[in-house]
């Protein structure tokens, strides 16, 4: 399991990056065909209070490449919807997976 993390209009936050590492390490035990996840934080200003702060995860897994992304107005709240979304995506790729 490899996080790497990138930041874009950011300051690195290494209590952000646990909490992500946190969220992350369920779906590396349940999926143990993700090798790798790489995390974006980004701001961007936008005309609504509730969004502005994006997380944005990409899993290397068997396959093309999986990638969510969420804006919300915390990126803590971004990190979990984001990882929601890559969750459905990782399960329907195993349901599709051949077993040898």
């Amino acid at each position: 399991m490899k996080v790497i993390f990138e930041y874009h209009d950011v300051s690195p936050s290494e209590s952000l990056e646990a909490f992500t590492k946190e969220k992350l390490e369920p779906v590396f035990n349940r999926f143990e065909f993700v090798i790798r996840a790489d995390v974006f934080f980004k701001t961007e200003n936008t005309s609504s209070d509730k969004t502005g702060m994006i997380c944005g995860i990409r899993l290397s897994a068997p396959g093309p490449r999986l990638f969510a992304e969420a804006s919300h107005d915390e990126f803590h709240a971004s990190v979990v919807e984001t990882i929601n979304e890559l969750t459905r995506q990782l399960q329907k790729r195993k349901e599709k997976m051949k077993t040898y």
